[in-house]
């Protein structure tokens, strides 16, 4: 391979000559990387600048589990920031990991079952086992063990609460840090791989709970990336006006900035091509289409997004199911892209979870309504 040769993708890719490193910072003045392959040293090793913002370099003396960082050098001062692609992290405030995406999937040949036929059983990765298991066996590998326990109780699909590196050492998940890196405490990326073979091979379908209503708040790298900010908010990756606002902080990712959409796209995209994963559960689709729940103003770039990676997956994944996590009642959301509505496969229904909750906590017969019940399951939507 010649010298010359630009090779494409983001973050850190490897290939037959080394690493090749591309990131996004517009307004960083000077960009390095920094690793375990160069001893950290800040000069050895500049980015060079591309268009619209984007920094390379291939770097031949790194390798496959090597450790780096990128160094910025902004008007607002110098940040050393964690890859916003890696595939993995030493920690949520660690540095990135050079990651080999290979995996033997020799042998995957599954395919989920019609989606009228799916017995979904949502499932914490980190509360699933018992203690005992927890503290002496990986996370996913424990999970791995009892699947013949799930598929006796009629289980064909297990959805994930999200698993993207977090703050802290446990959590539900939905305060992700690197939505690229699966958290280290469940075991990593090669694990979860290694999970949803196993799954696969006892006829069970993985589906996964993404985040991309807001990203964090906490060991945030993201946020003010390269360092140019308005308002005080969170600068190239997120809105930097009243749209920022979430219930979880002012980390709403900004819809409407190409570069964003392509990264969030490129999230649920690698999801489908290196993990092999089923479907995928959007977690809040209300506060990525609107503001909230009492400023219901529409964030029409929002709706296009969810309209794109629907229309992505169906195209070059047909069968995978994608799932709304909304309970506004919006038929939209399952309607085709091409009628103009966001191209969901389907949505959690509040016309069944609230009718079905209070008939099972309701102490009394004669206080449950066996009506509510059968209008529930009979409920749908287009």
């Amino acid at each position: 391979m010649s010298h010359e040769t630009i090779i494409k993708g983001m973050g850190s890719i490897l290939h037959s000559h080394g690493v090749a490193f591309r990131m996004w910072a517009p307004h960083a003045q000077h960009v390095s990387i920094i690793g375990s392959f160069n001893g950290w040293d800040a000069i050895k090793h500049p980015m060079h600048a591309e268009e619209n913002g984007y920094w390379y370099a291939n770097i031949a003396e790194a390798h496959a589990n090597d450790e780096y960082l990128f160094l910025l050098t902004t008007p607002e001062g110098e940040f050393k920031r964690i890859d916003p692609y890696a595939r993995e992290v030493t920690g949520s405030i660690g540095n990135a990991i050079v990651h080999d995406t290979r995996f033997d999937w020799q042998g995957d040949d599954f395919s989920i079952v019609p989606w009228n036929e799916l017995v979904i059983y949502e499932l914490h990765v980190g509360t699933f086992n018992d203690q005992e298991d927890a503290i002496t066996q990986g996370e996913f590998s424990s999970v791995s063990a009892r699947l013949g326990h799930l598929k006796k109780l009629g289980i064909n699909a297990i959805q994930i609460m999200p698993i993207g590196e977090f703050a802290g050492e446990s959590s539900w998940g939905y305060n992700p840090a690197h939505i690229f890196s699966v958290e280290r405490d469940y075991g990593g990326p090669l694990a979860f791989k290694q999970f949803i073979k196993c799954a696969h091979q006892a006829g069970i379908a993985v589906i996964l709970d993404v985040v991309y209503n807001h990203l964090g708040p906490s060991d945030l790298d993201l946020w003010q990336f390269d360092g140019w900010s308005e308002n005080g908010q969170g600068g190239i990756y997120f809105y930097n006006d009243d749209r920022a606002i979430t219930p979880w902080g002012n980390t709403r990712p900004d819809y409407g900035r190409g570069e964003v959409r392509q990264y969030l796209l490129d999230n649920a995209m690698m999801w489908l091509e290196e993990y092999h994963i089923d479907g995928i559960r959007f977690d809040c689709t209300q506060f990525i289409r609107m503001i909230n729940d009492s400023d219901k103003r529409d964030i029409p770039e929002g709706w296009s997004l969810l309209q794109w990676i629907n229309s992505q997956i169906s195209q070059k994944f047909p069968g995978r199911v994608t799932i709304a996590e909304d309970l506004q009642n919006n038929r939209w959301l399952t309607k085709e892209v091409g009628a103009g509505g966001a191209g969901f496969a389907s949505q959690w229904d509040a016309m069944f979870v609230h009718p079905i909750r209070q008939a099972v906590i309701t102490p009394q017969d004669e206080q449950r309504s066996l009506d509510a019940i059968r209008d529930a399951i009979l409920y749908r939507y287009n």
